[in-house]
């Protein structure tokens, strides 16, 4: 069994973990549609289901076709809070953005980041958000009217894989902490986890990889979670997220590895010891409980000192301890090697 978990998704060397120009084909594709970034939401690409969302199954065009028609739009867009600015690199390219993404429940094989044709069947609304554990009392809420109380803002974020790429995204969506204190954890609560959804009739990755303990499960320390840069995302680029981009919503810890951030989190519970994780459990050598980017710290099968930005040719550039944000973030790991 062990050796059937790794081979689907772990053992490709990094020179073909992010194939060099990979969007160029499908971005001169896109563009020759007449897709731009903006022009194809202007002009109403959605297909949609009787229930309201998109189906790429039903002629969805592009990667953008996928955000939900029926997802929450109240306060987009959102006014950008300036305090979490990126200086230094551009923002991603829409498209490029919503093109590439691991998320193994639609996709483990072949090229892995090529995914949002395969997400037509999944209808992200409605969904429940069940809150248990130790809290003062145990509720369930919709996903849509959650999302559609808590006032949003935008941030622009670096965003840096394990897999040792990186994009620069503006997200949409409200503060981590304060979707906490809406659960009311109790001072017994050390650590919160979080579990994803999985949906095997509509997500095709799931059936095809039964190896894998679906559904997706994480978890934070409470201070990581109530800290001020940890983000519950609900869109990006000024619209709903799109399905493969998390939708209905996805964490988003800057300072951490990407899959520290789950997408599409139907369920928090608060407990007083650290939880399992999913990679973790998989594969403990390769990916710890924290988790923080550490340009000093290298993954067992590849160098963690520079990261390639997707979208930019490549270009390579030197990785920044926690991603940029030590001064968000450094007291919380004073353990943490430093160069």
């Amino acid at each position: 069994m062990a050796n059937l978990i790794v081979k689907p998704g772990w053992q490709l060397p990094e020179r073909l973990i992010t194939p060099k120009d990979v969007y160029a084909n499908r971005r001169h594709f896109l563009r020759q549609l007449g897709m731009g970034s903006i022009a194809l939401m202007a002009t109403g690409g959605f297909t949609a289901c009787a229930d309201g969302s998109a189906s790429a199954g039903a002629g969805v065009a592009g990667p953008l076709d996928t955000i939900p028609a029926n997802a929450p739009r109240t306060g987009y867009p959102a006014a950008q809070n300036t305090a979490f600015a990126v200086s230094e690199r551009p923002v991603t390219d829409r498209i490029v953005a919503s093109s590439y993404n691991n998320y193994y429940e639609f996709k483990n094989g072949g090229d892995l980041k090529d995914l949002w044709e395969l997400t037509g069947d999944y209808n992200p609304f409605p969904t429940e958000l069940e809150v248990t554990g130790l809290v003062e009392k145990k509720f369930k809420i919709d996903l849509a009217e959650l999302i559609g109380e808590m006032p949003i803002e935008e941030r622009i974020y670096r965003f840096r894989c394990v897999e040792a790429w990186a994009m620069t995204v503006p997200w949409t969506g409200f503060p981590l902490k304060k979707l906490i204190e809406r659960c009311k954890p109790t001072s017994k609560a050390t650590h919160v986890r979080f579990m994803s959804i999985a949906r095997a009739k509509e997500m095709p990755g799931i059936p095809a990889t039964p190896w894998y303990t679906w559904p997706y499960y994480e978890g934070l320390r409470m201070d990581e979670a109530m800290n001020d840069l940890a983000f519950v995302a609900t869109g990006m680029y000024g619209e709903p997220l799109p399905k493969q981009n998390g939708s209905p919503w996805r964490w988003v810890m800057p300072w951490k590895y990407g899959y520290k951030g789950p997408k599409a989190v139907v369920k928090i519970e608060f407990v007083d010891r650290q939880p399992k994780t999913f990679w973790n459990d998989l594969q403990p050598a390769e990916y710890s409980f924290l988790s923080n980017v550490n340009p000093s710290v290298p993954h067992p099968r590849w160098s963690q000192a520079s990261e390639r930005l997707i979208g930019e040719n490549d270009r390579r550039v030197p990785t920044q301890l926690f991603n940029g944000y030590a001064e968000w973030v450094g007291d919380l790991y004073p353990e943490e090697p430093r160069r």
